[in-house]
């Protein structure tokens, strides 16, 4: 059975999301961060060198990164749901969006966490170089939701579960979703969706606001 080491308000967050959108029985290990640093304990140090999160154990593997979880998951246990078919343009979208998430969209973001929370006064790179690249991104991702109600076409795929993160983290800041709707729009959908309340119930708290 497949073991979540799950660390609050996390990315792990959406690898109990996807288990639970696929109906997959799944056991939980949690993990709390420091409460000063924010970081995360230790004790991940035994699961995977690095000691992030997420990170998963499937019988004798062990495997982490948001992606690389999702692709397995999806891979070996999904039977072909959360993926569009082979050979097709919306497959060629699930896995660039699958990518970009990490890949693109959340850099700019960590960069801005690590500026505010760690009290870096250097206003010149703050407004010359994260926040037109946040502004880059997102007006580009709000005019990709645009042209169809998920992220590779009309229906939901994990793509948009990996999405999620940096999605809820740019909304978490009001103002800069009132003039971006369907960013609005699609964090609201998929908080409505019973496979994510049920994640909420057996996760925890989660607020990534930041």
């Amino acid at each position: 059975m497949i073991v979540v080491h799950h660390l609050n308000n996390s990315r792990s967050q959406r690898v109990l999301w996807l288990l639970e959108e696929l109906g997959i029985e799944y056991e939980i290990k949690c993990y709390e961060r420091d409460t000063e640093t924010m970081l995360a304990p230790e004790s991940l140090l035994n699961v995977h060198p690095l000691g992030k999160s997420p990170v998963i154990t499937d019988a004798d593997l062990t495997i982490a990164e948001s992606g690389a979880i999702i692709e397995y998951v999806v891979e070996r246990y999904g039977n072909g749901s959360l993926v569009p078919a082979q050979g097709t343009p919306e497959h060629l979208l699930y896995r660039y969006w699958l990518h970009y998430a990490e890949g693109s969209a959340m850099p700019p973001l960590v960069m801005r966490l690590i500026f505010n929370n760690f009290g870096i006064g250097d206003s010149k790179a703050m407004d010359g170089f994260i926040a037109p690249q946040i502004k880059l991104h997102f007006d580009y991702i709000e005019g990709e939701l645009s042209k169809s109600t998920w992220f590779a076409g009309e229906e939901f795929t994990a793509a948009d579960i990996q999405m999620s993160f940096p999605l809820e983290i740019f909304a978490g800041v009001p103002e800069q979703v009132e003039n971006r709707p369907k960013i609005k729009e699609f964090v609201d959908r998929i908080h409505g969706r019973p496979a994510y309340k049920r994640t909420l119930d057996r996760g925890g708290r989660y607020d990534v606001s930041f």
